[in-house]
């Protein structure tokens, strides 16, 4: 099993990146599946999330800019990052809960994301 992220990298202030996180060696079009982050020095912190019926959730400092979703067919979760700003900045990952799990127990290798002011 596999998550690999990408679709990071350097944007100015107001611009926009779209993250991928592509699965393989399984379907995971029942797990949720959520994208993290970690700046330098913080602990890592759930951005957004995703259920197997799209139902969403978001953290407070992103709601109205960044926007999750998936696509089954392709076993793949985006995450439409919209008016970035310089606390935006960060390595991004994502994750999936494995079926009736409660926490996420899979991960990929991140992508860093970085906003110039």
């Amino acid at each position: 099993v596999q998550l690999q992220a990408s679709g990071g990298g350097l944007v100015q202030a107001g611009g926009s990146l779209r993250l991928s996180c592509a699965a393989s060696g399984r379907s995971f079009s029942g797990n949720v599946m959520g994208w993290f982050r970690q700046a330098p020095g913080k602990e890592r912190a759930l951005v957004a999330r995703i259920s197997s019926s799209s139902i969403t959730y978001y953290a407070d400092s992103v709601k109205g800019r960044f926007t999750i979703s998936r696509d089954n067919a392709k076993n793949t979760v985006y995450l439409q990052m919209n008016s970035l700003k310089p606390e935006d900045t960060a390595v991004y990952y994502c994750a999936a809960m494995a079926l009736f799990s409660t926490k996420f127990d899979y991960w990929g290798q991140g992508t860093q994301v970085t906003v110039s002011s």
